[in-house]
């Protein structure tokens, strides 16, 4: 057939692709999954191109390839690993759980590449030596996940975190209206509700990075059922080493293989921290939108910047876009979580049969938080201004500050006070003056905001 070859496995013949690097098992794969058009992203194929670069090296080491073997896997493994032949490794995520397709897949591209190169290398008995696909794809979850939390996710929320303590610094004298239950409650600053914000943040990174504690323990090495057949028994420590070698992050062995093989709680434990991180960038988002709503029928205690227009029909209309975009992230990370909780289940026995949809739920949480952490940070976080007259007005007329009249007057009279200023629609200040027989001078000190964002007993 005219832009076809042939070439064969142990099923028999088939016809691939002329120009494709790939061979029969990934074709085969091609063939009997077309569901979603998703494929693994380039995170995952990264892994798999440092994971066969490190067990070439290992397997020269140890006496089981020879030398120009060894080399030319290195070499084509470490360019997979580039991002130089993503195109290559075109099958679905929805495939056989163990993502057998898919370790296949880069056994052959790598051995063609190696063959073009000329050397002669067998993709399951050189570029597969001492490897099963089910110890191969975990341990590339594993791998993927740390390298992308580490090198974007981690980074992004520091970012985020200082852009918000930034902020909180420039506006910790500035108080306004505190809220619960979506109403009008004791003043705070602006700078303490932000640090909150920060916080959520701190906690988030503390929770991810103890997260991968668990993610760098690879089961490599464990083969195809966890007790290391056609395996050196030095092989899993070795590959460890090897990868650290080649990302500088600290991977080790697992301690049991068979748990890393058999289930998949080291993933399911770092979606779950990213489901928290998800929970606390939608509060903070929608913090900001109630914030920025109005200008003139909501809130209107901030005004975001001004991204684009955001009325098609209605003109100068402007929406709070970026928070509105990390509310959706957020929804979809978790989302993505409970996918990867119901995946992480399906360990049956031996194997778990759900790791391309892990693989690809957690390396997309992964990224979109990175994104859009920094565009929360740049594009709303830091530019945001505080309205301040519509602030102050707020303040003025919040009949709430009467809590700090408490241990003069008491809570009855404090509350009739109150009653008395949402009725009439009149300063707190005002009517207190006709209510409790302070003085005005008294009023103002023990009624001051920002006096009262400091806590304490004002009355005494």
């Amino acid at each position: 057939m005219n832009g076809f070859r042939t070439e064969h496995d142990s099923m028999g013949e088939l016809q691939v692709p002329a120009d494709a690097l790939y061979g029969a098992q990934t074709q085969r794969a091609i063939d009997n999954f077309p569901i979603s058009g998703l494929h693994l992203p380039r995170p995952f194929i990264r892994a798999l191109g440092l994971i066969k670069a490190a067990a070439a090296e290992v397997n020269l080491s140890m006496g089981h390839l020879k030398k120009n073997q060894a080399a030319a896997i290195r070499k084509a493994a470490l360019a997979v690993a580039d991002g130089q032949y993503d195109a290559q490794f075109p099958i679905d995520i929805f495939q056989t759980g163990s993502g057998t397709s898919t370790n296949m897949n880069a056994n052959e591209v790598i051995a063609h590449l190696a063959v073009k190169a000329g050397t002669k290398v067998h993709p399951n008995d050189h570029v597969n030596y001492g490897q099963s696909s089910n110890d191969v794809i975990p341990t590339a979850i594993h791998v993927s996940a740390t390298l992308t939390t580490s090198e974007q996710l981690l980074p992004a929320l520091k970012h985020l975190k200082k852009a918000i303590d930034k902020r909180a610094r420039e506006l910790r004298n500035t108080p306004k209206t505190g809220r619960t239950h979506l109403m009008d409650a004791m003043p705070i600053t602006f700078g303490q509700e932000l640090s909150g914000w920060a916080a959520q943040i701190g906690s988030a990174i503390e929770r991810i990075e103890d997260a991968l504690k668990r993610m760098r323990r690879l089961p490599q090495g464990g083969t195809a059922v966890g007790t290391g057949i056609n395996a050196d028994p030095k092989f899993g420590p070795a590959m460890a080493l090897q990868l650290k070698k080649l990302t500088g992050v600290k991977f080790e062995s697992a301690e049991n293989y068979f748990e890393g093989m058999a289930s998949q709680d080291a993933a399911v434990e770092l979606s779950g921290q990213l489901k928290t991180l998800a929970v606390a960038l939608m509060k903070i988002a929608n913090d900001l939108r109630w914030m920025n709503s109005g200008p003139l029928a909501g809130l209107g205690e901030i005004e975001l910047p001004a991204l684009q227009p955001g009325s098609s029909i209605m003109p100068g209309k402007v929406n709070p876009v970026i928070p509105e975009a990390t509310a959706m992230v957020a929804a979809q990370v978790i989302g993505n979580d409970a996918s990867i909780t119901i995946a992480g289940q399906s360990g049956n026995f031996q194997l778990n049969v759900m790791l391309p949809l892990i693989a690809h739920n957690l390396l997309q949480s992964i990224g979109i938080l990175s994104n859009v952490s920094v565009l929360l940070a740049d594009k709303s976080i830091a530019g945001f201004k505080v309205n301040t007259v519509r602030v102050n007005q707020a303040l003025a007329m919040n009949p709430i500050l009467v809590t700090a009249l408490n241990p003069v007057i008491g809570y009855e009279k404090g509350a009739a006070t109150a009653k008395q200023a949402y009725k009439e629609h009149r300063p707190i200040m005002d009517v207190a003056l006709e209510t409790t027989g302070l003085s005005k001078d008294e009023l103002k000190r023990l009624l001051d905001p920002m006096a009262l964002t400091k806590g304490g007993i004002h009355g005494e």
